[in-house]
């Protein structure tokens, strides 16, 4: 382990109450020792700040005055940060004692490699492990009709997902972001979009990471537990709000991320999407359309992110396309790679 290779984790809470305790025992229990814990509080009012007090000699937290949103609270997280990579964690997830280092191990073997993922397992709201380990994410794919789903959510674990592999980008439940991809992907200074508020904005930082030539690498020995409340087949049992921001945040990664070449190659695809989220909200969720009304007030900060965006793209749109696919899609990670960290880990155990 390289003694530069300091890690800060950013925890963002709202009415967290039910989780963060046990979540912040778990980073405080993780085996590596270069770490940093920093907790950005949006103006809980259900018993978090009394729970988070508990921890102020520990970590480093910092309490708003009002609900600015993840993406805000994380970003202001990350500056105030120091670490060379940040681990941006969900304060309803539990950590493996080895998950930091499995991390930083596997990011360490390639200076382009700009975010890590390892294997989240779902728990109940109680924090109950089922008895049958079920996965909630292996990292981030995007298919034709422009979804992000996590690679294997909801399949029984059977031992897979067990190689170092390539994938689209990381869940921000669990996320490790090396600092320099932090500082060449960000906008203006916000590394998350401020604009998406809550829900999505992993997947833009990733999408956008792609397109400036980072990789994204599953490590399957870093292993935590996760809490999954927003699932494709729950939407009706979701606040209003979180699926408003659903919807404009679909259109707004779009805007800023996609080229007329994977739009062209997906068209059909996305096109029928669309038709079934503007045919929802027009017939029975009436409270998302507030999501067009953002995006046509907001459009031309939106464009202005998109050029930004579009002048620094370093790959090409063939490689791109290959990350859309219906399958969840991955790229075998260097089999060098593959032999020292695995060699790594049979060694600790």
């Amino acid at each position: 382990m390289a003694q530069s290779d300091f890690v800060s984790v950013t925890i963002v809470t709202y009415d967290s109450g039910r989780f963060i305790k046990r979540c912040l025992e778990s980073v405080l229990a993780q085996k590596y020792p270069l770490k940093e814990v920093i907790v950005v509080d949006n103006a809980s009012t259900d018993g978090t700040i009394d729970i988070l007090e508990q921890f102020e000699d520990r970590c480093h937290v910092y309490y708003n005055e009002e609900n600015i949103g993840f993406a805000a609270a994380q970003n202001q997280a990350v500056k105030l940060s120091n670490g060379d990579w940040v681990l941006t964690l969900n304060p309803d997830v539990l950590l493996l004692p080895n998950f930091i280092q499995a991390l930083v191990d596997a990011g360490q073997f390639d200076a382009r490699i700009g975010s890590v993922c390892g294997k989240l397992l779902t728990m109940t709201s109680h924090f109950e492990i089922p008895e049958k380990p079920v996965v909630d994410s292996t990292g981030i794919y995007f298919n034709p009709m422009l979804r992000h789903l996590d690679r294997g959510s909801q399949e029984v674990d059977n031992g897979h997902y067990l190689q170092y592999e390539y994938v689209f980008g990381a869940t921000a439940a669990a996320a490790l972001y090396r600092r320099s991809m932090i500082e060449d992907i960000s906008l203006d200074g916000e590394f998350f979009d401020t604009d998406f508020f809550v829900y999505r904005e992993d997947a833009d930082v990733a999408w956008r990471a792609q397109l400036m030539g980072w990789k994204c690498l599953y490590a399957p020995y870093a292993r935590g537990y996760h809490v999954r409340k927003v699932l494709p087949g729950n939407r009706r049992a979701l606040p209003p709000e979180i699926n408003m921001h659903s919807v404009k945040n679909r259109f707004l990664m779009r805007i800023k991320n996609i080229s007329p070449n994977l739009y062209w190659r997906n068209w059909f695809s996305i096109t029928s999407r669309d038709l079934v989220v503007v045919m929802c909200c027009l017939l029975w969720e009436h409270t998302s359309l507030k999501a067009f009304w953002f995006l046509g007030t907001n459009l031309k900060r939106v464009i202005s992110k998109r050029r930004m965006i579009q002048s620094r793209l370093r790959v090409d749109d063939k490689y791109m396309a290959s990350w859309f696919q219906y399958a969840p899609t991955s790229k075998q990670a260097p089999k060098k790679m593959i032999r020292l960290l695995s060699r790594s880990e049979t060694a600790k155990t």
